[in-house]
């Protein structure tokens, strides 16, 4: 591309061959140029551009028209220069810069002076000494073979660049004409100017002196063309807050993002989510972040800068949304908890009340004659009983969050205890049980039980062992358990109250729920000693 434009400009630009060497170049441009995807197809209309160029560069060629070109290629060059991480690209970009900026200060500006005579030599050095720069480029290895990294151009460098250069030959042609003087001192007066606001705009870029720099200002004004975008994360934001639900979080999420100034339509596509909003364009725009896929219609071609801010859009959308799906899951998680923790609860409810409907009916197998009107007496009084505690467990199971905790009275509840656990192992301690005092009797009939229950296995598997069962009725009721069997593992006690624990007479989730159901109420159920000899269990209130 260099070695075309050379030609077209070295030996004249009036004849035809420097037209169709300047038609080459355009084509060579065509292939070399960063701007444009060179896998794209071209539209008609991209034809008809490249087609009106080429021919306005054939027919009107001025060395104005030549010099504005030069400093195109020469901006394009130098803004690709920061994104080229090779050692060997760069060196190729600087030896094209070098030859642009010399062919166009040396031989094309001092065209632009029509009284302006240049000698043989010079006229040799430009025709044959500056076309070794293009020709060195050819000797500079690539890197990797033909996996050479794409050019990236800067926008802003280019701009910069372009305007520097174009305020540099500008400005020596100004010179040159009022001054009627030589070309190169012109050129150089130039280069001062530009020099001392180079160093002056670097001067006032930092803040210093309580001054805050144009490198702040500038950074201001970046920041309020992302108001936008700023806006749009505030919505999203609000919504995640107001919208449980994935689906019809990431639904609103959509007619937010569709209220962008460049977007005309957009479609997702999500687990357990899909839709579209919005007009369909001609221009569109897909992006992927995680397992979220959007298409947006956008009512331009996007530039580089808004294709990443689209980028970011959907990375924040995409975690938003993997946010939204895992509350969900949790949410499905702790109802199935729930279900798991209320259907436990109720079996062990149900266990109890089928252990003393088997106490009994052991005891009506071993009454007799004697004992018939003590035992009428018991019937009459646990069957109540347990048809009321039936009747909760029922209520509990069609509304487990309304069920309501029932007050009994301490003196009824422990007499009624005594009578159920009448056996030999167990003994129980008045402890100044009097009548009038409330208790939550479903509580106290569940941990009671439980207790019990386990204490009584224990005497089984240890003959000897002893149970004591002790109630107080300050501070809401105190109830203890103690049994004489040997000490629980530590590994067991370290998480009766907060684990499944293994059993082989149950699920292992009894003292569990009863400590839950305790906290529940204001109550605590704890171990309080746990040695051989001396195992107690104590439920009370509290300590606020």
């Amino acid at each position: 591309m260099l070695l075309t434009l050379h030609s077209s400009l070295a030996w004249g630009i009036d004849g035809w061959p420097a037209r169709a060497m300047l038609l080459a170049h355009c084509g060579l441009f065509l292939v070399w140029q960063p701007l444009w995807c060179g896998e794209r197809s071209l539209e008609p209309r991209h034809i008809g551009w490249i087609a009106a160029a080429a021919l306005m560069f054939m027919v009107w060629n001025t060395w104005w028209v030549m010099a504005t070109w030069i400093a195109v290629l020469f901006a394009l060059i130098g803004g690709s220069l920061l994104g080229s991480a090779p050692r060997s690209q760069r060196l190729v970009a600087l030896l094209a810069a070098l030859y642009l900026l010399t062919l166009l200060l040396v031989w094309v500006v001092p065209h632009l002076f029509a009284d302006l005579a240049l000698a043989s030599t010079f006229v040799w050095f430009v025709q044959y000494g500056l076309v070794w720069l293009p020709l060195v480029i050819i000797a500079v290895p690539a890197v990797g073979g033909r996996r050479c990294p794409p050019v990236v151009v800067d926008l802003y460098y280019s701009m910069m660049l372009f305007l520097l250069v174009a305020g540099l030959v500008l400005g020596s042609f100004v010179v040159k004409q009022l001054s009627q003087g030589d070309y190169p001192l012109a050129l150089a007066q130039s280069l001062m100017v530009m020099a001392v606001v180079l160093l002056s705009l670097s001067w006032l870029w930092n803040p210093h002196s309580g001054f805050i720099g144009i490198g702040q200002l500038w950074s201001r004004y970046l920041m309020t063309l992302g108001l936008p975008f700023e806006r749009w994360l505030h919505e999203l934001a609000d919504v995640a807050e107001r919208e449980p639900q994935p689906a019809q979080f990431m639904a609103l999420a959509m007619q937010s993002l569709c209220e962008l100034p460049w977007v005309s339509g957009v479609a997702w596509d999500a687990p357990h989510a899909s839709g579209e909003l919005g007009a369909r364009t001609r221009f569109t725009t897909q992006c992927t972040a995680s397992d979220v896929h959007l298409t947006f219609h956008t009512r331009w071609s996007l530039s580089p800068a808004l294709y990443l801010h689209l980028k970011l859009l959907t990375q924040m959308l995409a975690h938003f949304y993997d946010a939204k799906r895992r509350e969900q899951a949790q949410r499905d998680n702790a109802y199935a908890q729930a279900i798991y923790e209320t259907g436990a609860r109720l079996t062990h409810d149900v266990k109890n009340l089928l252990q003393s409907l088997a106490a009994l009916c052991a005891a009506a197998e071993d009454s007799n004659a004697e004992e018939s009107v003590e035992f009428q007496a018991l019937i009459k009084r646990q069957l109540p009983a347990i048809a009321q505690r039936l009747s909760l467990t029922l209520e509990k199971l069609r509304t487990p969050h309304q069920a309501r905790t029932t007050q009994v009275d301490a003196l009824a509840w422990w007499e009624a205890l005594k009578q159920r656990y009448a056996v030999g192992c167990v003994s129980f301690l008045d402890a100044g049980v009097t009548a009038g005092v409330p208790l939550p009797g479903e509580l106290f009939d569940s941990v009671a039980e439980n207790l019990l229950q386990n204490a009584i296995a224990k005497a089984q598997q240890h003959p000897g062992v002893s149970i004591e069962v002790a109630l107080a009725c300050a501070r809401g009721g105190r109830l203890t358990v103690c049994d004489t069997g040997p000490a629980l593992p530590a590994a067991i006690a370290s998480g009766l109250f907060s684990a499944p624990v293994p059993s082989a007479t149950g699920l292992g989730v009894g003292l569990l729920q009863a400590g839950r159901h305790a906290q529940r109420l204001g109550y605590r159920l704890a171990l309080n000693s746990n040695v051989d000899g001396r195992v107690c269990f104590e439920l009370a209130r509290a300590a606020v």
